[in-house]
């Protein structure tokens, strides 16, 4: 019978996220998950099968405790009418100031990094994509729901692309992704405006 575990997987899990995130997949050795983890490369893989089934442990995580948070007000029963500006302020705010955004969407980067061929990541990013804009859809019909609704859907696609586009671009230039964001908060502002009149 094999030894009880004494350590937390969760924390393990997000020891070793912060090391995917910063470095990509390819980019994180043994070593550094290693030594980020404070477990044996035996020990990972006893725990996680290969250094992909940490990866893969440390995606999960990321959705569960860094994404989908930040879009509860979204998918709530009732969405309250202002709470996509909300995200998109609060998304810009996080990433204007939180040393993460340097690093980064870890499911943005998988996508266009060295595992962005292989079939598990492309269902898991098509499937983060479709979430967030099934979230957003519902922050802009809360917002605007007055608007048609393939005008709402409209609006719904390019707010989701210009997130995507923040996300992809925070590495890269903070303040034009924090500007695409506001991008996004200025179209369903001109269109309430436009629906007012």
């Amino acid at each position: 019978m094999g030894r009880t575990p004494t350590y937390d997987r969760g924390e393990v899990v997000r020891a070793a996220r912060g090391v995917f995130w910063r470095t990509g997949y390819e980019g994180a050795s043994l070593p550094e998950l290693e030594e980020a983890t404070g477990l044996a490369r035996s020990s990972l893989y006893h725990a996680f099968g290969s250094k992909r089934g940490l990866y893969d442990a440390a995606v999960e995580s990321y959705l569960d405790e860094i994404v989908r948070p930040r879009l509860v007000p979204l998918t709530r029963e009732r969405v309250a009418p202002d709470a996509i500006l909300d995200y998109l302020s609060g998304l810009a705010d996080a990433l204007r100031r939180s040393p993460v955004s340097a690093s980064g969407c870890l499911l943005i980067n998988s996508a266009t990094g060295s595992l962005g061929d292989d079939a598990a990541v492309a269902r898991v990013v098509t499937a983060y994509r479709a979430e967030l804009r099934g979230a957003l859809g519902r922050g802009v019909d809360a917002y605007l729901p007055g608007l048609p609704p393939a005008r709402r859907g409209r609006l719904s696609d390019a707010v989701t692309g210009l997130v995507v586009s923040a996300f992809a671009l925070t590495r890269v230039s903070p303040d034009e992704a924090v500007e695409g964001l506001e991008t996004a908060a200025g179209l369903l502002c001109d269109a309430r405006g436009a629906q007012a009149s």
